[in-house]
This record gives C-alpha cells, sequence and structure tokens, in this order.
C-alpha cells in the first residue's frame, strides 16, 4: 500500500499516542522491565520525543517532555508507581544495557 508523506506521519502520530496512552495506563509496568525486554522505556520515549523537538526548533524542555509521556510530573509518577529494582532486574539491565547501570 502507498501512503503520501503527510497521511504516514499522521499514522506514526496515531501509533505514538497510543502507545504513549496505554503506557499511561500501566502504570504497574516497571521502566526497568521495559529496558530489559524491550530495550527502551518511558524515559526513552520521552528523551525520543524532545530529540524531534529539538531537531524542529521547538521549545521542549526534558521535564515537558517528561510529563507528556508519563501525564504527570516525572517525580510524582516515580514517587507513585516506581518500585524497587529487584537484584535480578539489575543483573538484566547490566547483561542487556551494560551503559545504563
Amino acid at each position: 500500500m502507498a501512503i503520501d508523506d503527510k497521511t504516514r506521519t499522521e499514522l506514526e502520530a496515531a501509533a505514538f499516542r497510543r502507545l504513549v496512552d496505554h503506557l499511561k495506563r500501566r502504570t504497574d509496568v516497571q521502566n526497568i522491565d521495559l529496558m530489559n525486554l524491550a530495550g527502551f522505556c518511558r524515559n526513552c520515549l520521552s528523551n525520543w520525543l524532545k530529540d524531534a523537538a529539538d531537531a524542529k526548533g521547538v521549545a521542549l524542555s526534558k521535564d515537558e517532555s517528561r510529563e507528556a509521556v508519563y501525564g504527570m510530573p516525572y517525580e510524582t509518577w516515580k514517587s507513585k508507581y516506581q518500585g524497587t529494582a529487584t537484584p535480578g532486574q539489575l543483573e538484566a539491565m547490566k547483561k542487556v544495557h551494560p551503559h545504563n547501570h
């Protein structure tokens, strides 16, 4: 199926919004588990959003990009939903992402 660039961008944006909405509802899913299983987490998404804004010259702070992904200030999300990483999670992170520990 051939689609034009505008339509492709609209579809990609809709998919991104759906992913972010899904992650906002799934507060039980920890970022470390996302990183260990998928290689990205909510922080990655917020960083990618900020990178895209920077590339377009759009003013978007790190805090604003995180709030767009988390649905609330990052510190609030952490205090409400982020658990303590288990030794197993930390060990998996070292193996999968040695630069992130």
